[in-house]
């Protein structure tokens, strides 16, 4: 877990150009291109694949391993739409940084919400991540931003089904989240993450840096 934790921490600390630019910045403009780059997006950002895998972890926890990821995948799908009709929303990195650091310290502490709170949390921290998503494929034709929503939208949702099952049911067995620690480790890595994303963003807030 001493490697788990270290691996996770320089993964924070990576360059954040390779986070958020599976096409090295460049707008996809061919269905492979929209699709390569709907892959990656959830899988290089940091920020976008701990919450995720804190989504995993949640549902599988409250025994909606396939239902409640729904509810972040529709609502990312939302938020991209809205940036692609240049609809802003306020703060985005941030609260994206915040929704982190909330789904984490919520699976910490071992005691889990109901179904209607992390359906809510999920719903709108999706908004924001769809948000960003947007960002990537601004500008592109119909066919790359079809295929860009579909790549993101499955590999989103197979990283939280496989990820809750093999956290959850593979390693930790323990149905309960306060008996899982293997569960509980993983929240606080996903915490983790988030909070030192959020200290990074404050920091680029008070100190206008982009």
């Amino acid at each position: 877990m001493k490697k788990l934790s270290l691996a996770a921490l320089f993964a924070v600390l990576s360059t954040p150009a390779f986070a958020h630019h599976p096409m090295s910045g460049k707008t996809p403009s061919t269905l492979f291109e929209g699709l390569l780059s709907g892959i990656g997006h959830p899988v290089l950002g940091l920020d976008h694949l701990a919450f995720v895998i804190g989504v995993g972890l949640a549902a599988v926890l409250i025994g909606s391993r396939f239902a409640l990821p729904l509810f972040f995948i529709i609502a990312t799908l939302a938020g991209t739409g809205l940036h692609l009709m240049a609809f802003d929303l306020p703060a985005v990195e941030f609260v994206i940084s915040l929704s982190v650091a909330a789904v984490g310290l919520l699976l910490i502490t071992g005691r889990m919400a109901p179904f209607a709170v992390f359906a809510g949390l999920f719903a709108i921290a999706g908004l924001f991540h769809g948000h960003a998503y947007g960002e990537a494929i601004f500008g592109a034709e119909t066919t790359p931003v079809v295929a860009y929503l579909a790549g993101f939208g499955i590999t989103q949702y197979a990283i939280a089904v496989v990820s809750g099952l093999v956290i959850v049911n593979g390693l930790g067995k323990a149905a309960d989240m306060a008996s899982n620690i293997p569960a509980r480790i993983g929240g606080g890595m996903v915490a983790g993450a988030g909070l030192l994303l959020v200290g990074e963003k404050a920091i680029n807030l008070a100190f206008g840096l982009a």
